[in-house]
């Protein structure tokens, strides 16, 4: 038997309808049942969209106004206590504040009135290898569970009333465990007997309610788990088997490994497994998972844009099926979350390339013509298969695709292409020179506020509506006045503020060869943050310099140094739907040939300081320890080839966030940039001691608050945090900066959190002894 299903589908509705709501909510436009009512009609379009297309069953619990971990915090009933609830608050308020944190208490540092302290969100940080961003529960020696279901309960009900049948998602216990923090030496495992009790408690709810399966998502099977780990995944499901609602086991995103006996024994009536990102190991499934239970197949690549080559997929089915007496179900490899809604009639992506690529709804028809083909043949859906088998080929022979002239500049590159001239100590004296900056040098990370205003003019312009003057005369006023600003606060480092960019990707992709974008291509990156990532389909170019004259003109506003903004060429592949037709590698390197020429070109327009974002380095790890190395040898080459075509005196930046580090720490260095900044606020500075037990060699500016929050840090919030930081890091090597751009935020609170800021850096010099020069 043969059933299709999904494993999630993407939450923000086909026109960002669920980011705009809730973006109204937070201003106070509308209040929760408005919001509540956005939310119920998006799922019943979506569970509508998943039943017209053949689908056995709708998903449910893959819905969440921010994220789905965040959701099981409250499920689970273990929110911080740090948080206070009390009960009186309601299910959003609590939700909004997890992922927000409140400002409580008011504060005078900066004269502005602004509310500080408070309780700081959750932590933020990747979801696996994605740019999801997920939020990170808290765990403690006192944390206890209480099952809170109503909401969830609610949503089983709504899509029964519409007549689906139900399948609900869930996060499994170890797998939400394992995403988890540990305050206070708590050990997450020893909490696995006390969380238990509570899911078998929800799956029986929800059994009762008439679900007719539940998945529970275990993706860390997929990791290189400790033993006690490994071993606590049979007690758990032995317990949970008991609640009596079929359960499906759902790995994804890496091979099971030496895990794959474990998950085809573990007592559930059925396990999916990640056929695309491990297509090796879907005939060992198919002949160590017993008969009785169902076999669920991700064959259509959740995580990736490209049309699906249907014929190598029923390739890759059929000596499954023949191995299998039991139950065969497709599906694509994980949620559909990490894809576009659509992309089947997008008005800026031309014909042709509108037929090589599959969103979210077109990959439900794939599955529609896998399962047609494997119960029925293929004469129903001959013309399916007849357009999925030209726009493959038509793929494969376009010009747009490969360029000699890349393949020769590679090729041309010699072998110190990726090192710098003198080692960093010779390089640091070098630049302390030219810039005599200050201890405790303050800058931030590159974008400042993205106001209504330039949003409006970019829109203007992109219609047609604004001329090419016009617009660069809006945004030279913005970046004037983001100068001002800088310069009246007393930062010692500026940036230009970005307001002519869109999108820290986006922007240079636009001005690269090789890549296309949509004009509706969204994808949820973190709550109501979406991105909308291009698509890299051919070999890369730059065809001229993307930054080099707004740079300059910041920089001829001010004495003060400037720094170039460039995103790094790791960041762009992985914040891009890759082109799956070559490696990986190569294109990376292709990137970096086209970031080191922009490089090259802000060092000869008098740009001192130039900045390689690349947070999204350690997103790229492989999940499995045995691929790291090859990874971080090719990524880590990357970023040297954009950054190694400068002189000493130039001082290279690179920015990273919202991830763990400290296990890729030697690979960090390894990049060699001059400076390098980095997330720690969220995690109260934790971040920061694997840099100084490594005794990272170069510089180094810990983020001291939290741009995601609406709160305004405390000059005094800032202070401690530094000092913190100046225990495990030599002081004259610390700079002071956000934790991340600006561009989310108002110009108020950007403003008095910087005032605190700049202050809080005073102070430390001042603690320092009144040094007035970094030290030689």
């Amino acid at each position: 038997m043969i059933k299709t299903h999904i494993l999630g589908y993407p939450r923000i509705g086909a026109q960002r309808e669920l980011k705009f709501a809730l973006e109204r909510h937070w201003r106070g436009e509308i209040d929760e049942q408005a919001l509540e009512a956005v939310a119920a009609e998006l799922r019943a379009r979506h569970w509508a969209d998943q039943r017209a297309a053949g689908l056995d069953f709708v998903g449910v619990g893959d819905f969440a106004f921010y994220d789905q971990v965040a959701d099981h915090v409250l499920l689970f009933g273990c929110a911080p206590a740090r948080f206070g609830f009390t009960g009186a608050e309601t299910p959003l308020q609590q939700l909004f504040t997890l992922a927000r944190g409140v400002a409580t208490e008011a504060h005078d540092d900066c004269g502005c009135g602004h509310a500080s302290h408070g309780k700081p969100a959750l932590e933020m940080t990747k979801w696996f290898d994605t740019n999801y961003h997920y939020l990170v529960p808290e765990f403690d020696a006192a944390t206890r569970f209480a099952l809170a279901p109503d909401r969830l309960l609610d949503q089983v009900a709504q899509a029964r009333t519409l007549g689906h049948a139900v399948k609900v998602t869930l996060v499994g216990p170890l797998s939400f465990l394992w995403l988890g923090k540990a305050k206070d030496g708590a050990d997450r495992l020893a909490l696995l007997d006390a969380l238990l009790p509570v899911y078998c408690d929800l799956l029986a709810r929800l059994k009762a309610a008439g679900a007719e399966w539940v998945q529970l998502d275990e993706p860390i099977l997929g990791l290189d788990l400790p033993g006690d780990w490994s071993l606590a995944f049979e007690r758990a499901y032995h317990l949970l088997h008991g609640a009596g609602v079929p359960l499906l086991l759902a790995t994804y995103f890496s091979p099971l490994q030496e895990n794959l006996s474990l998950a085809c024994k573990l007592p559930v009536a059925g396990l999916h497994v990640d056929g695309v990102r491990a297509p090796e190991e879907l005939r060992p499934v198919a002949d160590w998972l017993p008969d009785h239970k169902v076999l669920s197949v991700g064959i259509v690549d959740g995580r990736n844009i490209w049309r699906a080559d249907l014929d190598a997929c029923l390739e890759r089915l059929r000596p499954v099926l023949e191995r299998r007496a039991g139950a065969v179900w497709l599906a694509p490899s994980c949620s559909l979350l990490h894809v576009p809604f659509t992309l089947a009639h997008d008005a800026a992506l031309d014909a042709e390339l509108r037929t090589w690529l599959a969103g979210a709804r077109e990959k439900l028809n794939e599955l529609r013509i896998l399962k047609q083909v494997l119960t029925g043949g293929e004469r129903a859906v001959a013309m399916d298969l007849a357009a999925a088998r030209a726009a493959l080929a038509a793929r494969r022979a376009s010009p747009r695709v490969a360029r000699p002239d890349v393949a020769a500049a590679l090729a041309a590159l010699p072998p110190d292409a990726d090192r710098r001239a003198a080692p960093f100590a010779q390089r640091q004296a070098v630049q302390r020179a030219r810039f005599d900056l200050p201890a405790f040098p303050t800058t931030t990370i590159g974008s400042f506020p993205q106001t209504p205003a330039i949003r409006a003019a970019r829109a203007a312009w992109r219609r047609g509506e604004l001329a090419d003057a016009g617009y660069d005369t809006a945004m030279r006023a913005e970046i004037a006045h983001a100068v001002r600003v800088q310069e009246e606060l007393g930062l010692d480092v500026l940036v230009h503020g970005e307001a002519e960019r869109n999108d820290m990707v986006e922007y240079f992709g636009e001005q690269l060869d090789g890549f296309a974008f949509s004009a509706n291509g969204w994808v949820q990156s973190y709550g109501s943050r979406c991105v909308k990532p291009p698509v890299l389909y051919g070999d890369v170019a730059r065809p001229a310099p993307m930054t080099v004259a707004w740079t300059a003109y910041a920089q001829s506003l001010t004495a003060r140094p400037m720094k170039g903004m460039l995103t790094g060429p790791v960041t762009i592949l992985q914040w891009s739907f890759v082109r799956d037709d070559q490696p990986r590698a190569l294109t990376c390197a292709q990137i970096a040939l086209a970031i080191r020429a922009e490089v090259c070109d802000l060092e000869r327009a008098g740009i001192g300081i130039v900045q390689i974002d690349e947070p999204a380095l350690r997103e790229g790890l492989p999940l499995r320890r045995a691929s790291r190395d090859a990874y971080l040898d090719w990524a880590g080459r990357a970023f040297r080839i954009a950054a190694s075509g400068v002189a000493d005196a130039t001082q290279i930046h690179t920015h990273m966030c919202y991830a763990e580090f400290n296990d890729i720490l030697p690979a960090i260095a390894a990049l060699d940039a001059d400076v390098i900044t980095i997330e720690t606020s969220r995690s109260d500075m934790e971040l920061l001691a694997g840099f100084g037990a490594f005794a990272y060699p170069n510089e180094i500016g810990p983020g001291v608050y939290d741009i995601h929050s609406p709160r305004v840090p405390a000059t005094s919030d800032m202070v401690r945090l530094l000092r913190k930081a100046s225990a495990v890091v030599p002081a004259d090597r610390l700079w002071v900066n956000p934790d991340c751009g600006l561009k989310t935020r108002a110009w108020p609170e950007t403003e008095a959190a910087l005032r605190n800021m700049v202050a809080a850096a005073r102070l430390l010099r001042d603690e320092a002894g009144g040094g007035t020069v970094q030290a030689a």
